[in-house]
């Protein structure tokens, strides 16, 4: 069963002046409901501000909310910040931490959008506008949810916001996997990296994946797992610069449900990126992650 957390406010209107396109929300639900044979969809509520201010600097947080942004964050973030955009935000936020709560209780759920990995605390960048992974994180540990949080970070670019509002925790380890020639041009430093050269396919990406997990789950001993599962180390990506194919972004998502599932170990997943012309193949690949990450966590069974 796919637990899934979506909102309509996920899908807001293409800013006059940017090229990230909103849309690829409702295909990927669309696609859910085509091809997901068993799954249930739950409504976040906005993530509150107090959490917000908790990971993100509040002026900066009062900048997005009241839709204020000056013009130089705007072109790092790559798009206008409407009031919108603001509620967006919140929403994503929202969603990426009741996935967490649903993952805790069924061993796996996704949120249909976040993993916004690039806000850092004072601003936006690359289509980022408030990291809900390390939002969610630090809320989980404050609430008494987890006492140790892995981050996986399978985007093809490396998840620098979220290595630097997290650097230095002893509770939270980041790790990124992610084309080296890519955005960002100045890396962070995460708890482990991991950069690949270009053109990387299937067989030497899950090698040298399953040995990063299979050292770091038995050190590290989490009890929660937050998955970046963007689809764009895709060969046919337009942003990225990996090689994968379907199957193998298949057997990347099963394994990291697998290795967590066997330690008992729950993982909420955030969407992350994906961008191609073809907006309906693109929400497929993501939607196609989902479904089989939920199958692979219902061979083991729920989470206790």
């Amino acid at each position: 069963m796919l637990h899934i957390v979506h909102h309509s406010d996920y899908v807001a209107p293409r800013p006059k002046n940017g090229s990230f396109v909103f849309d690829k929300y409702q295909l990927v639900m669309d696609a859910i409901r085509d091809h997901a044979s068993e799954h249930v969809a739950h409504e976040p509520a906005p993530m509150p501000r107090q959490w917000i201010e908790a990971v993100h600097d509040p002026d900066y947080v009062e900048q997005v909310l009241s839709a204020a942004v000056p013009r130089d964050k705007e072109r790092r973030i790559g798009f206008p910040v409407s009031t919108e955009i603001a509620s967006r935000v919140q929403y994503t936020s929202g969603g990426t931490w009741l996935a967490a709560q649903l993952a805790l209780q069924h061993g796996y759920a996704a949120n249909s959008a976040g993993g916004s990995h690039h806000a850092m605390a004072d601003t936006g960048a690359g289509y980022c506008v408030f990291n809900d992974l390390a939002i969610t994180a630090n809320r989980l540990l404050m609430e008494g949810d987890a006492r140790k949080i892995l981050i996986v970070d399978l985007d093809v670019h490396q998840g620098d916001g979220t290595a630097v509002l997290l650097a230095g925790r002893e509770d939270i380890f980041t790790l990124s996997i992610h084309s080296e020639r890519n955005f960002p041009t100045r890396k962070a430093r995460s708890s482990r990296d991991i950069a690949l050269p270009d053109a990387v396919g299937d067989d030497d990406y899950l090698s040298i994946l399953d040995m990063a997990l299979k050292e770091i789950l038995p050190s590290f001993l989490p009890d929660m797992l937050l998955y970046q599962a963007g689809v764009d180390p895709h060969a046919d990506d337009r942003l990225g610069r990996l090689a994968l194919s379907d199957a193998g972004l298949e057997r990347r998502d099963r394994m990291v449900i697998r290795q967590a599932r066997d330690r008992g170990i729950a993982v909420a997943s955030a969407l992350g990126g994906g961008y191609g012309l073809d907006h309906r193949a693109v929400a497929l690949r993501h939607a196609r992650s989902m479904i089989a990450m939920a199958d692979e966590a219902d061979r083991g069974g729920a989470i206790r």
